[in-house]
């Protein structure tokens, strides 16, 4: 869609989701394969579906349920996309991404994004959760080809830090606190909807990919390019194509990242409580 039709529909979503949500919270956590069984951890919840939402594409893959809920995390508030939308689908990237301009005209500081991966590091196995320093968009596409709108972001934004750097460090210092083993490392994103092959898993380990799915990188690029700060976990729910000698399903990518649920959920928690600490303004001396 033409940049200026782009910014006037993520504002009319904006609008819309501010008649419910008039202070709407500043970190979104946008969920991926499997994993939405996180919003369910929320407090005070209110739901809004994509449906009613204006221009808000639908989700058609299994594991996507569709809705935006906002609530509280151990105490802070957070804003949830309970589904995603994906290239494969066969949606363009502009829809793909509309979500992430909607949270950018909602005030959105910081995004939190989690996709279910396969596994190429041989050191990475089921249930492994990696926390991403970088990727590589073999999409074939950018979704900010085109016209450039300047209130949506800058022709040419850097991507030399498009996982922030200082939120990661949050990341590893709360697993730590929790005794969770988070690795690091970087996602290769495709574009589906056929599992990888066996030879193209070889490619990318040669690439230097540790990870392999089909999103999270257009959200990334986009949120970068709106000034959001990005952090972004990875799920390993299957080893990728050659690497166990087994065959991949959809069915089991979504019973692994349910099984991943409850760890990363800790992990999220802590992570939101910490940003809306130091968010919080000092206590004045007397």
């Amino acid at each position: 869609m033409p940049p200026i039709e782009l910014d006037a529909r993520a504002s009319e979503a904006a609008r819309v989701i501010r008649a419910t949500l008039p202070e709407p919270p500043q970190v979104a956590l946008v969920l991926g394969s499997g994993l939405g069984a996180l919003a369910d951890r929320l407090a005070d919840r209110v739901v809004i579906p994509y449906a009613q939402i204006p221009h808000f594409p639908r989700p058609t893959v299994e594991g996507h349920e569709g809705n935006l809920v906002a609530g509280s995390i151990g105490g802070s508030p957070l804003l949830v996309l309970q589904g995603r939308f994906h290239y494969y689908e066969g949606y363009d990237l502009d829809e793909v991404t509309f979500p992430i301009r909607v949270l950018q005209r909602l005030g959105v500081r910081t995004l939190i994004l989690t996709a279910a991966t396969g596994g190429i590091a041989l050191s990475l196995q089921a249930g492994s959760i990696v926390c991403l320093e970088d990727h590589l968009n073999l999409i074939g596409a950018n979704p900010l080809r085109g016209p450039n709108d300047r209130r949506l972001g800058a022709r040419f934004p850097d991507m030399s830090e498009v996982y922030s750097r200082r939120l990661r460090t949050f990341a590893y210092e709360e697993a730590s606190q929790l005794g969770l083993d988070l690795a690091s490392g970087v996602y290769a994103c495709l574009p589906g909807p056929s599992y990888e092959t066996p030879a193209e898993i070889r490619m990318l380990r040669t690439l230097g990919a540790d990870v392999v799915g089909m999103s999270t990188v257009p959200e990334a690029i986009v949120a970068r390019h709106a000034g959001l700060d990005v952090l972004a976990f990875a799920v390993v729910t299957n080893a990728a194509a050659g690497v166990s000698g087994g065959l991949i399903s959809h069915v089991e990518v979504v019973e692994a990242g349910q099984a991943a649920t409850p760890r990363l959920g800790a992990l999220i928690e802590r992570f939101v409580q910490r940003l809306d600490a130091e968010a919080r303004p000092l206590p004045q001396q007397q």
